[in-house]
């Protein structure tokens, strides 16, 4: 199992992290290389389903996700069940007082194909965490822009 845990500040409150991270179509503004569309449902509620779709050039792959906890304004859980990207992940949201926020945003991956999987992760694995981080911050600046 691959796990990433990876945390931002942001001078927002709780309730405007909340709205900038889910709001799925403009997750592309911040989140490296993605488009995140609204496949099933209404992309706010337990059972709503979305696709992402992550990729540099021509080369991409898209992850299947199903909301499987909704909490708001503290936590959003999915199940990823692509190809490449499979298991738990989500993020939540700790208030900070009444004008800053921290979004923890987690992923319990399993790897595709077994052992193989464990070694390309080993090679990936530092340039996704970067990734994540970067994004993270362009999140931050996004929810920021939002108050």
């Amino acid at each position: 199992m691959i796990e990433v845990v990876e945390r931002v500040d942001v001078v927002a409150p709780a309730a405007v992290v909340w709205a900038a991270v889910t709001d799925w179509h403009k997750q592309g503004e911040w989140m490296l290389g993605t488009r995140v569309r609204v496949e099933e449902g209404d992309g706010r509620s337990l059972g709503s389903r979305l696709s992402a779709r992550t990729a540099l050039g021509p080369l991409g792959f898209t992850d299947h996700m199903e909301i499987t906890r909704w909490e708001p304004p503290v936590s959003c859980e999915v199940m990823h069940s692509g190809r490449v990207v499979r298991g738990p992940g989500g993020f939540t949201i700790e208030a900070r007082g009444v004008s800053r926020s921290t979004l923890v945003w987690w992923e319990r991956l399993t790897p595709p194909m077994g052992a193989l999987g464990v070694l390309a992760w080993r090679v990936t694995g530092p340039a996704f965490r970067l990734g994540i981080r970067h994004s993270l911050r362009r999140f931050a600046d996004f929810a920021e822009s939002r108050t």
